[in-house]
């Protein structure tokens, strides 16, 4: 049995790079060239080098704030505005160990939370080309590298304490699911390929790797698996047809708006499809793993139960799964877009059927409802396989 998995699990992976390669070789050599000419996903060093900003040409360093000059309220167009000047000291690139002086705030507006500290390290930029003017400086952001690392680092700790090794693998399970989407999906359709179906395939290999190795090699891992992919399929049917029937485009977003006036000519309503497919794959995996556990446990509790005592069983639990896990994905989408949701309702600027009505609302309502018809479909579906593979093994059992 174990041997079958395994054997099925090499085919699929197989099939996927086979199909990455195909999709590699279409690409054109315009095309190519094209993508080698602008950023390139493989190859950044956010560290150690200054990083151009390909949409304006500015040159990005790390700057430690190592003076704060002056720190006031100044009106800017008849209001009070925050202001620092600060001397600065670039940590990086070729201007290292260089100090500037700055004003902060007075030229344009900034809030209370943009003020910064002294020693505090920020982003710092200026134009690449001044046309021999002075060079300008201007803070863009903080540099917060650092403490992502040291709160993903605690987070790693603390699944891998508490989860064991099955913390460990989860989280290597995690590291795969960022290649596959940093290194597989995203620069797929930046070359040009379909993004629904980048996404599927790339839903395909996120699958096989994080529930073998989240959850391990054996029976109901493989059940779960079955129903993953079976799931996914209906989320791909489910995902297109809402999608066309909503009439949606896949430009409700800020983001995908920008993105019609980047230099690569993007399938916005692909994208859409896509993104949602990515979403429902988290879900899929709880689903179908929980449901999966709950029918091997009943099953080892008592293995003289029939195939609908085990259905029945399984059923109840995975009810309670859905109703759970229905306001989960909807929480999760609202918040998610909870800013754009305050803006919607402070601005009070048209009805509330307007709004509800608009390209964005519409797409995360979109996203909830494909997410949740999965995820319903999904608990009767492997507790049906379960159940049966179940009850298969309970009458080829020997008997005493």
């Amino acid at each position: 049995m174990m041997f079958k998995i395994k054997r099925i699990l090499f085919c699929l992976v197989l099939f996927a790079c086979l199909l990455n390669t195909g999709m590699a070789r279409a690409i054109t050599s315009a095309e190519a060239d094209q993508i080698d000419a602008t950023a390139s996903l493989d190859s950044l060093d956010l560290l150690l080098t200054p990083a151009v900003t390909a949409e304006t040409g500015d040159i990005s360093y790390r700057a430690k704030v190592v003076k704060i000059l002056e720190s006031d309220i100044v009106m800017l167009d008849g209001r009070a505005q925050e202001y620092q000047k600060l001397e600065l000291k670039i940590l990086n690139g070729d201007e290292k160990g260089k100090y500037v002086t700055i004003d902060h705030g007075k030229d344009f507006v900034i809030g209370v939370f943009q003020k910064v500290r002294l020693g505090e390290t920020v982003i710092l930029s200026k134009p690449s080309h001044t046309q021999g003017q002075r060079d300008i400086y201007y803070i863009t952001d903080r540099y917060r590298a650092p403490n992502l690392i040291f709160i993903t680092l605690i987070f790693f700790a603390l699944a891998i304490y508490f989860g064991r090794k099955r913390g460990l693998t989860s989280v290597i399970g995690m590291i795969f699911t960022i290649f596959v989407i940093f290194y597989y999906i995203i620069p797929h359709i930046i070359k040009g390929a379909d993004p629904l179906w980048t996404c599927v395939i790339g839903g395909v290999i996120i699958i096989l790797l994080s529930l073998y190795l989240s959850h391990g090699f054996n029976k109901r891992t493989s059940i779960a698996l079955v129903s993953s992919l079976l799931c996914l399929v209906l989320a791909v049917v489910v995902d297109l047809i809402f999608v066309y029937t909503a009439k949606l485009a896949g430009n409700g977003t800020e983001e995908a708006f920008y993105l019609q006036f980047g230099t690569f000519n993007f399938n916005l309503k692909g994208l859409l499809l896509g993104s949602i497919i990515i979403g429902v794959l988290g879900v899929l995996d709880d689903v179908t793993t929980g449901q999966a556990a709950a029918i091997e446990e009943i099953y080892t509790a008592n293995s003289s139960l029939s195939f609908q005592q085990l259905y029945k069983s399984g059923l109840s639990v995975g009810r309670e799964h859905i109703a759970s896990l229905i306001n989960t994905l909807f929480l999760a989408y609202v918040g998610a877009s909870f800013p754009l949701l305050l803006l919607y309702n402070t601005q009070k600027t048209q009805s509330l059927w307007v709004t509800l009505n608009s390209n964005f609302i519409a797409e995360e309502i979109v996203r909830t409802l494909v997410g949740s018809t999965v995820l319903v479909v999904a608990v009767p579906l492997t507790t049906l396989l379960a159940a049966l593979y179940y009850s298969r093994k309970r009458r080829n059992l020997p008997v005493s």
